[in-house]
């Protein structure tokens, strides 16, 4: 392969789709991104699966794990075959709920946990040393309510394992609590403490981690709000730093958060909006401060997951209800998003995985 060759390699990455498309749409779909131009291209539906909703890669490349937000809910994994063109379910196994939405795997890779939004809990399973899940689940249930009209019980809305993966942390939109189970040493989950309260009402859904710093970035679906947080590694409690608004001041109409992501240096924050139908841009100070730049159309309707590209160049966003993803070019230094004009249909797209 010379020079040239290999610069087109480089640059056409494999871009994972998950979606809450049904019949013979449903599944987990496939397309080509040019990480130089932006354009998308070439898509495939690889794999049929009901309501896949979230999706995580194993660090080797060759498995996928689904959440399937479905009655009862449940969790998958997939294996790609040695040219790494074709997925095939390997397993499936209850997520001991209902509406499975969220699905991570622990840094060792060796423990697989899920929340369940519709019943309001989490389960973990152990995972062998080839990815599969093995049929021992640890579940926990939560109970509670809030304020607001969507909090009449628990909505576990995302999972996610400490750095050092001492600790479980589950987000919970249905109480504004951020739960923390230790995990012992036989990988079980410990007795549970709060790791952070949010304010009633703000119903937090995602929850991200700063790359190098003990800190931790919350998004709040129903209070349209990002907040930062310093993390005791020793004892998993989080300690509020700065609250912020994600949409413009003049906006009084509907709006659900829904995802959150950070650029590589750590400098900006990006929440998505719907119903404002915007990714709101925000700069991170070193002490965590936070401060919206502003916001961009997603040229769709209802955007729920967005994801950068591995070179922070490019931002892609799914917007479930016009069935559209959209790519923006991302400034490094100012840290703000245009449209490139590039988009791709797909039915109900909800999740977005580079390879």
């Amino acid at each position: 392969m010379d020079n040239a060759e290999q610069e087109i390699e480089n640059s056409n990455l494999k871009l994972l789709v998950g979606t809450h498309a049904s019949g013979d749409e449903q599944g987990i779909y496939q397309l080509d991104f040019n990480a130089e131009t932006g354009e998308l291209s070439n898509s495939e539906h690889l794999v049929k699966e009901d309501n896949s909703g979230y999706l995580y890669l194993s660090k080797d490349g060759k498995r996928v794990y689904s959440s399937n937000g479905t009655k009862p809910g449940s969790v998958s994994a997939f294996e790609w075959n040695e040219d790494g063109t074709q997925l095939t379910k390997t397993s499936n196994f209850s997520s001991e709920g209902d509406g499975a939405c969220y699905i991570e795997l622990s840094p060792k890779e060796d423990l697989l946990a899920a929340a369940n939004y519709g019943s309001g809990g989490i389960v973990m399973y152990p995972v062998d040393e080839k990815g599969n899940i093995i049929d021992q689940p640890d579940a926990k249930q939560h109970v509670g309510t809030g304020p607001h009209k969507n909090q009449k019980s628990a909505h576990a809305h995302c999972v996610k394992f400490s750095k050092a993966g001492d600790f479980l942390y589950a987000v919970d939109l249905g109480i504004d609590k951020i739960l923390a189970y230790p995990i012992d040493s036989d990988d079980k989950l410990g007795k549970v403490h709060i790791a952070l309260q949010l304010d009633p009402g703000d119903g937090p859904r995602h929850l991200i981690f700063h790359p190098t710093k003990n800190r931790v970035y919350i998004i709040n679906e129903l209070g349209s709000s990002v907040v930062s947080a310093n993390v005791d590694t020793e004892t998993g409690t989080f300690t509020r730093i700065d609250k912020k608004s994600t949409l413009p001041e003049d906006y009084d109409g509907d709006n659900a958060c829904a995802d959150i992501h950070l650029s590589n240096d750590g400098k900006f924050l990006y929440a998505s909006n719907r119903g404002h139908n915007s990714i709101a841009t925000f700069s991170v100070s070193d002490t965590g401060q936070l401060n919206l730049l502003g916001t961009e159309s997603v040229q769709g309707d209802w955007p729920r997951n967005f994801s950068l590209s591995p070179d922070n160049n490019f931002l892609l966003v799914a917007n479930r209800k016009t069935g559209n993803i959209t790519v923006f070019k991302r400034d490094a230094s100012s840290g703000l998003l245009s449209f490139t004009g590039h988009e791709a249909k797909l039915p109900q797209p909800v999740c977005l995985k580079f390879r």
